[in-house]
């Protein structure tokens, strides 16, 4: 949620950070009319409430006609604040909903674009493609790791099973990662996977992303697509110590109507319905926002260095943001049967965004309540089988495993069973 105060002082910030992200400053536009609006509003309540607690003293002092002339005037006015508060009412809803329709400021720094605009950031490891080169599928097929044709008669395209090593691939890739964030001083956490209304939307996913997103009418919850949601309403209408900043990290299934990737990556795993992650969420204050931003991607960075698989960092565009977001950097893991980079990390600083939605707060070296900036971070997901895989596939079809692995799967290669 845009901050108020930037809108009134600096309309044009807004408006050009639209402009980075390919929408229209239409938005800004309605937003500070509904300000105004609501200001007004809330004006004229005002000025009728102060002048009936004024009515009010003189009538108890008044007598004959003066106190018959204030008593139907009393009587008028209590008929003009209720409708004033009316307004105030109707003109609150309004300003909110128009806050809602403004995504986060893009950070200095942000390239305008869209998907296709990305800044490379740095590449990690030498790239190659094995020979043969089975893509993930037909390895995971063949190892007994992966079942997408029993995943489709049981729930439909896009589901599968882990099945034997596959399930212990993942658990070991998840152990490892919350290993990981432990070491380095997350909490962790098992959060709820079904949200009420306002978590979801307190942390910009009733947007444009809207269409994503299981919702069970009924309950009026919804499945999340990230522990992001949940971990960000965890301290929703609390005043935080953030000295330093707060870390969780989550375990958590997560599920994706994938709206609008019809005929996209429909060949195994890589986009999928429902997928099991460990992510990173960290509250802040706004100033170190930045460097821990930086620090996220650093632990995402020390997770790909042990999968032992090439890798490259990046920055980004404007366009391509989530709503909540003022930056955003990705690391995309090398897959060779695709012969091309693809993500498995995202990071993404959303400054005071979520937190202002959602009443998170922390109190300044002067004791005063200021709002807390949060933050996010993938450090493993079930979609890195799809690297693991592919880039340490041998000739006759096993795959050897990474070395931070093998102590959590007991082996050191798998062997195809098919």
């Amino acid at each position: 949620m845009i901050d108020l105060r930037l809108l009134r002082e600096n309309p044009d910030l807004i408006r050009h950070s639209q402009q980075l992200r390919g929408e229209s400053s239409q938005a800004v536009d309605d937003l500070a009319d509904a300000d105004n609006a609501h200001r007004e509003a809330l004006q004229r309540f005002e000025a009728l409430r102060a002048e009936q607690k004024q009515l009010g003293k003189r009538v108890s002092r008044s007598s004959g006609d003066e106190k018959t002339e204030l008593l139907r005037r009393t009587k008028e006015l209590s008929t003009e604040v209720k409708g004033a508060e009316t307004v105030v009412t109707t003109a609150a809803a309004a300003l909110r909903a128009a806050q809602m329709a403004v995504p986060n400021i893009v950070a200095e720094g942000v390239v305008p674009g869209g998907e296709d605009d990305f800044v490379v950031v740095r590449t990690v490891g030498e790239t190659s493609v094995p020979q043969p080169c089975r893509d993930h599928l037909e390895l995971g097929e063949s190892l007994g790791a992966i079942d997408m044709e029993r995943g489709a008669k049981t729930s439909g395209a896009r589901f599968y099973y882990l099945t034997g090593v596959g399930a212990l691939l993942q658990q070991a890739l998840l152990n490892l990662a919350l290993q990981q964030a432990v070491d380095t001083g997350f909490t962790p956490m098992i959060p709820p996977v079904l949200v009420r209304p306002e978590a979801m939307e307190g942390t910009g996913f009733l947007g444009a992303h809207a269409s994503e997103v299981y919702h069970l009418p009924e309950e009026d919850l919804y499945l999340v697509g990230t522990s992001e949601v949940a971990l960000a309403s965890y301290h929703s209408r609390e005043v935080l110590d953030l000295a330093q900043p707060k870390r969780y990290a989550a375990w958590s299934s997560c599920f994706r109507k994938e709206a609008g990737s019809y005929g996209k990556d429909t060949r195994g795993i890589i986009r999928v319905h429902q997928f099991d992650k460990i992510e990173m969420f960290s509250y802040c204050r706004p100033e170190v926002a930045g460097e821990e931003h930086q620090k996220l991607l650093g632990f995402e960075e020390d997770m790909l260095a042990k999968m032992e698989i090439p890798y490259r960092v990046i920055d980004t565009a404007a366009g391509d943001l989530g709503s909540s977001a003022a930056r955003k950097f990705d690391c995309e893991a090398w897959v060779p049967s695709q012969q091309r980079y693809r993500e498995l990390t995202s990071t993404s600083n959303c400054t005071t965004f979520q937190a202002r939605r959602l009443a998170v707060r922390y109190r300044d070296d002067n004791g005063k309540p200021r709002t807390a900036a949060t933050l996010n971070g993938t450090l493993a997901t079930t979609r890195w089988i799809v690297a693991i895989l592919e880039n340490h596939q041998q000739p006759d079809g096993s795959v050897r495993l990474p070395k931070a692995l093998q102590p959590f799967m007991g082996r050191e290669v798998l062997e195809p069973v098919a």
